[in-house]
């Protein structure tokens, strides 16, 4: 059997053989994430969401991109609604390609007096063409959006996350143990948290399909952690009564045996999403793919990389609460010594038969009994 030692790093990681001590640096990752969810929450605070005009309410106008004279940039759309409003409108965007190709611009809420001139001035200076190929002021539209529906989404996203987390809380306590349903809210707290973070401080405009892609990233964050947590109760199962590992290294293990199967499962995924940011958006000008896709990938990333350096790390802290888990990891700690203090390795020390389940099987069972010897003890049958 080859010795996984002598394997290249590669290898070892591909087979689940290597031994990256993740969780003992988990101190290291406690600051990294307590810096990160810092800066998230300050923004969130003092910066706030730039919120689409679904939650604001508000004016959107939208004509085609293609004018009499060429293209129409969304600069000129721009200086046209400056010179007649007087400020520069708050969100102007190209949508769709080619033939369908528009431009969307949504603003404060405007009045009747405001839209008329407003609409007259994007058709004398940027002539946008119709249907027919000719110049046509029917086809810049104009719409009044109340910010209700977004607030409405917003509602029922709000308790479907209540309940989502809810129902998470009580399944993995019945699954596993509380131990592991506490650390797997931290981690998803810090995935929520990072990811309406990293909105806030780009200035990403939060629209219902921002909201809708932030709830379908809870699930692929707990898929990863319950990964990771099902080997750890695998590794650690009847582990108070051996002193071969501590739940720390056990846990560990169970990180490097899982961690190519994490990196390649958020790759797969991650693909998709980067499929729609660039065919959907780049290709096709699909806008509110864009709200969708973004919000998908940020909480992707963060996801995985909290399932692997927050989730089992707090996980083991919690676990090292309980005064058994702790007694067990100075049984193995004296047990090394003992090694130690003979020259020799661990596996040279026996496990102490009142710890250690299996030595004390074999040290109750009967010896053997020697070749030709009369079998003793009762045999079921009456001598005459």
């Amino acid at each position: 059997m080859t010795n996984p030692e002598s394997l290249s790093g590669w290898t070892r990681l591909t087979t689940g053989t290597a031994n990256v001590d993740i969780i003992g640096r988990r101190r290291t990752w406690y600051i990294g994430f307590g810096v990160l969810i810092a800066v998230c929450l300050l923004s969130l605070v003092f910066r706030g969401f730039n919120l689409g005009i679904d939650f604001t309410g508000g004016s959107q106008i939208q004509l085609p991109a293609t004018g009499a004279n060429g293209t129409i940039s969304t600069q000129q759309v721009d200086r046209v609604y400056e010179g007649v409003i007087g400020f520069a409108p708050e969100v102007t965007q190209s949508v769709g390609s080619r033939d369908a190709a528009s431009i969307v611009l949504q603003s404060e809420p405007l009045t009747p007096e405001q839209l008329v001139p407003l609409r007259e001035a994007l058709f004398t200076q940027l002539q946008p063409l119709g249907a027919d190929g000719a110049p046509s002021a029917a086809s810049i539209s104009d719409s009044q959006v109340s910010g209700t529906w977004g607030g409405e989404v917003t509602t029922q996203a709000l308790i479907a996350l209540a309940v989502f987390i809810v129902l998470v809380t009580l399944f993995l306590a019945f699954y596993f143990e509380r131990a592991m349903a506490a650390a797997a809210l931290i981690a998803l707290v810090n995935d929520i948290v990072v990811t309406a973070g990293v909105y806030s401080i780009i200035g990403l405009e939060v629209t219902p399909a921002t909201v809708i892609g932030l709830l379908t990233i809870l699930g692929f964050s707990l898929y990863d952690t319950v990964v990771v947590f099902d080997k750890v109760r695998e590794n650690s199962r009847g582990l108070l009564k051996l002193t071969r590992r501590t739940y720390a290294e056990a846990a560990n293990l169970a990180l490097n045996q899982t961690l190519m199967r994490s990196m390649n499962t958020s790759l797969i995924a991650i693909l998709p999403v980067l499929g729609l940011l660039v065919i959907g958006v780049g290709l096709l000008g699909v806008g509110t793919l864009a709200d969708l896709a973004l919000v998908q990938l940020v909480g992707m990333i963060i996801g995985v990389v909290s399932s692997l350096l927050l989730a089992t790390p707090v996980l083991v802290d919690i676990k090292l609460r309980d005064k058994r888990v702790r007694d067990q990891a100075a049984r193995v700690e004296a047990r090394r010594a003992r090694a130690a203090g003979r020259g020799g390795t661990d596996s040279d020390v026996e496990d102490d038969p009142a710890t250690d389940t299996l030595a004390a099987v074999s040290s109750s069972a009967p010896a053997a009994p020697r070749p030709g010897a009369r079998p003793t003890g009762k045999t079921g049958r009456r001598r005459g």
